[in-house]
């Protein structure tokens, strides 16, 4: 997960009906994500042939919606980029998210003391490289903090052609952690996020986390 402090006005245009942004003491963050999916299956119950473990990329930023007495704290997703074209139409279907299908690879390199992981993803065929290295031990983040902000965020929200919302609930315990030591993007972003976003993603992040994961449920999602 790397993370870039960005000014609010740049997501303006891209925050779903009834959300607003989400901050943390005060800042905007976009997030640059690289995981893996494992024992993939649709409805809970339904697995398909050779779609069960993929790679995914996103792009997210962070809402707050109010339901009732409940903030719920969700993330929007920019982009999504994954290596299956049947995953990818079908999120556009359920979800209304943005995916796309390109080739992609990691690459996971487990040590003693240190963890490295790299995400890659080819366009117009350049490979864009996603990078991150951390200590070998994790934790779960302090209460409070800035990893704790990032990785706890239990709903998404996604804006719909016809200008209404979609929302729907994620289910997973709390990521341990561990704290980049060094991060970076490496690539040309701008085809797929804009030329402001994709110049953004060429500084050094603010922060990087490299997290443990965990078994995960995403819901059906329902206007709001």
């Amino acid at each position: 997960m790397l993370n870039y402090e960005v000014d609010p006005g740049l997501l303006e245009g891209q925050i779903p009906k009834g959300t607003e942004l989400d901050s943390f003491l005060g800042k905007t963050y976009l997030s640059l994500v690289g995981f893996r999916f494992f024992g993939t299956k649709l409805f809970g119950s339904v697995k398909v042939p050779f779609h069960s473990a993929f790679d995914e990329v996103n792009l997210r930023f962070y809402v707050r919606h109010k339901h009732g007495n409940e903030n719920r704290r969700g993330v929007v997703f920019i982009g999504e980029i994954v290596p299956k074209q049947a995953v990818s139409t079908l999120a556009r279907l359920v979800y209304g998210e943005n995916y796309r299908c390109l080739p992609m690879k990691h690459y996971i390199d487990i040590q003693s003391v240190k963890k490295t992981v790299t995400y890659q993803w080819k366009i117009k065929n350049k490979w864009c490289n996603l990078t991150a290295q951390g200590t070998s031990i994790s934790q779960l983040p302090r209460e409070g903090s800035l990893g704790q902000f990032i990785t706890e965020h239990y709903w998404g929200y996604s804006r719909q052609q016809d200008g209404a919302s979609i929302e729907y609930h994620v289910s997973h315990v709390p990521w341990k952690v561990s704290i980049g030591t060094f991060a970076e993007f490496e690539g040309d972003a701008t085809e797929l996020y804009g030329v402001e976003i994709g110049r953004i993603l060429l500084r050094p992040p603010c922060s990087a986390f490299i997290a443990d994961g965990s078994p995960v449920t995403v819901f059906r999602g329902s206007k709001i």
